[in-house]
């Protein structure tokens, strides 16, 4: 699975200074910089060097400062990253090649240079806001298979788990989910119910998503106006 290459490309970056979290706006790996405003830095990565993994990087080099992709080098040093066309063209698109081994250890075959224009500052900003609101870095990126922990979603499970522990208002969530009254009346999952002006119950179905996610909440801090950040920070480390 490509997920197996995450942690090591995300470590390798981190190294460089950036903050990484995975499955940001279709891009495997998204990393920001400290700087203001941020530097953007998109990865994407397969378990083989492939022409769809240079496709995928010309596609998200509208979004970022800089892109790069990620594979699995082969033992035998067969693999298409030993081939000098390969390498030419990410070079000559401005694609860094990163590649992993069976061990984990990333090494850089073509650096980041030259850099495609940037036309599209749109998705650049979203992937930037989608970074910056999703609490910690619940998914493991290259899945595909399951749905994205994103950061509209943590606030869903958090509202759900309010619900849960008796705070039946938007208003007793907003420590804990600032679009709380948005999310409750959208209910785009089905976790949600009204029951008078105000007054939200949960459904089966959200009873079901906080038993496949639970959610730490202490509700005195809560309906005090405080959370506590490591509670605030908890999400289940599984892909959703």
């Amino acid at each position: 699975m490509e997920t197996s290459l995450y942690l090591p490309v995300k470590a390798f970056l981190e190294a460089a200074g950036y903050i990484v979290k995975g499955e940001i706006g279709a891009c495997d790996l998204v990393g920001l910089s400290d700087a203001e405003p941020p530097v953007v830095v998109v990865c994407e990565l397969k378990l083989s060097f492939n022409l769809e993994l240079i496709l995928q990087a010309v596609d998200r080099a509208a979004a970022s400062d800089e892109v790069w992709i990620a594979a699995r080098v082969s033992a035998k040093g067969r693999g298409r990253e030993a081939d000098k066309r390969y390498r030419d063209l990410c070079r000559r698109l401005g694609i860094g090649m990163l590649g992993v081994s069976d061990a984990g250890e990333v090494s850089i075959l073509v650096s980041s240079v030259a850099p495609m224009p940037r036309t599209n500052p749109k998705r650049r900003s979203r992937l930037v806001k989608e970074h910056q609101m999703r609490r910690g870095d619940p998914v493991l990126g290259g899945g595909s298979r399951a749905p994205i922990m994103t950061a509209y979603r943590q606030q869903a499970l958090a509202c759900a788990s309010a619900l849960q522990h008796g705070l039946a208002r938007p208003r007793d969530m907003k420590a804990l989910a600032p679009d709380a009254g948005k999310i409750l009346l959208s209910n785009v999952y089905g976790w949600f119910e009204r029951v008078e002006k105000g007054v939200y119950a949960l459904t089966g179905a959200g009873q079901a998503a906080l038993l496949r996610w639970p959610q730490p909440l202490i509700v005195n801090q809560v309906s005090a106006g405080a959370v506590a950040p490591d509670v605030a920070e908890s999400q289940p480390a599984s892909i959703e």
